[in-house]
């Protein structure tokens, strides 16, 4: 398990569950919920929560988070039977208030969607981007856009960019936030890419970050859990 977070600081965490398939070709959702609940996080975003096809029904069931963890999940889902919005879905513990959730409509080849809550003095972002640099800037400048409509709040934006490049591909968001890649986060068997990105507004402070790399994590999905702490009470631009 991961140390605690400082007083006054909130950990954020995503991680794309690949429909709870593991890397040894099993499908556990127990153990997903066990790398869960080791990251000691406040609020997770999860990819790849639902499955594929058809009505898209819970990979991860909504009454095994209820039940075997600290965590609710959110009301993002249009389908009854589904825990997510196009597979994203938000977990926050049961001692925070979440005021408001969003689903916003990203453009691309592929269908796709990010989602939002709204917590005291936090809006919390998770998307999973698509597979070409030139949707996921359309779908960063769709976010953005979208942003803008809701009252203002510092935003935090977490997630699988699916951006191979440590350097490039996520202009959209460079003038109002630092993107942060905590490290290689894929494939978990042997991690060769940062896929996964934590983007700050600048003027919030992040105490730290980073990948979770255990035996378990390496075989719950193809992505490691990413993690990081803000402290609270910053200024941040946006």
């Amino acid at each position: 398990m991961l140390h605690k977070t400082q007083t006054g600081a909130m950990r954020l965490a995503s991680y794309n569950l690949r429909k709870c398939r593991g890397t040894d070709g099993m499908r556990a959702p127990a153990r997903v919920l066990d790398v869960i609940n080791g990251l000691g996080a406040d609020v997770v975003a999860l990819q790849e929560a639902d499955m594929r096809l058809g009505a898209r029904p819970a990979a991860l069931p909504a009454r095994m988070i209820e039940t075997h963890t600290d965590f609710i999940a959110l009301p993002v889902a249009t389908s009854p039977v589904s825990l997510g919005w196009h597979g994203n879905a938000i977990l926050v513990r049961k001692d925070r208030i979440a005021h408001a959730t969003h689903r916003i409509d990203l453009p691309g080849l592929e269908p796709r969607g990010a989602v939002a809550v709204d917590l005291d003095g936090l809006r919390v972002v998770g998307v999973h981007l698509g597979l070409l640099r030139a949707s996921r800037q359309k779908q960063l400048h769709a976010i953005r856009a979208h942003l803008t409509t809701l009252d203002a709040r510092p935003t935090v934006i977490l997630g699988d960019f699916n951006e191979w490049s440590r350097t490039g591909g996520l202009d959209p968001l460079r003038d109002a936030f630092d993107v942060i890649a905590p490290g290689r986060s894929f494939h978990a068997a042997r991690p060769m890419a940062a896929l996964d990105r934590i983007a700050v507004p600048y003027g919030l402070d992040l105490r730290d970050a980073g990948v979770v790399e255990t035996a378990i994590t390496r075989r719950a999905s193809d992505h490691l859990p990413i993690w990081a702490d803000l402290a609270m009470g910053s200024s941040p631009r946006v």
